[in-house]
């Protein structure tokens, strides 16, 4: 059987889309989307003409606000029975850890503003935390079969793409500039299997296995 074909007939992996990450809870979430939210609609406003007419000052792609998370690794088309594989080493990882907080603060772009593929939000406090929890997630799932992931981890939250697009670097700029100051809040209690569905906008991201770190329930 040959691969599938997306709506523009270009080829597509078969299997779920999945990656683990640590969710942030919906406080956290609502005060970056405020940040974003001012960021983009400085942006439009700055872009709007003597005639009225808006600018395409918002043609970055922007991450889905209610499914924020820090990404711990991307294992992407996995077919099936692979996500119960995958579910299990995160069932290990989150049993070995203990809660920690995390403070975002600042902002950049990678590779670097001036020609940004990803916008993103830093982590000042729980770096290291979210680094052994990456390391562990790895060692979990090759002692389960899987393929070792020998990147280096860059613990970072992503809140839009731009590859290629011209607005880009102006983006970047205008984020790093409204994140001057920023300092957000949570303390990570989980560690959560997601499967990403593309389509119809931004990705949407469904949790699969959500394991709670030791001695913890996962709140709401």
């Amino acid at each position: 059987m040959g691969e599938a074909e997306d709506r523009r007939g270009r080829s597509v992996e078969p299997g779920r889309r999945l990656f683990v990450a640590v969710p942030l809870p919906a406080e956290a979430m609502r005060a970056v989307a405020a940040l974003v939210e001012g960021v983009r609609a400085a942006d439009g406003a700055a872009l709007v003409g003597p005639t009225g007419a808006a600018g395409r000052g918002h043609d970055v792609r922007w991450v889905r606000l209610d499914g924020l998370h820090v990404t711990l690794r991307f294992l992407g088309p996995t077919v099936d029975p692979g996500h119960e594989v995958v579910g299990r080493a995160v069932e290990v990882v989150a049993a070995s850890a203990t809660p920690f907080d995390i403070r975002l603060a600042g902002a950049g772009a990678f590779p670097d503003p001036s020609r940004p593929r990803a916008l993103w939000l830093g982590i000042a406090e729980g770096a290291t935390e979210l680094a052994t929890l990456a390391g562990s997630l790895n060692s979990a799932l090759v002692d389960l079969g899987w393929s070792p992931d020998d990147r280096p981890f860059r613990p970072h939250l992503t809140v839009a793409r731009s590859d290629g697009v011209r607005a880009g670097p102006r983006i970047a700029r205008a984020l790093i500039a409204a994140s001057a100051g920023l300092s957000i809040e949570w303390q990570a209690r989980s560690v959560v299997l997601f499967e990403s569905l593309t389509g119809g906008g931004p990705a949407r991201y469904v949790p699969l296995r959500d394991a709670p770190f030791a001695g913890t329930a996962v709140r709401g």
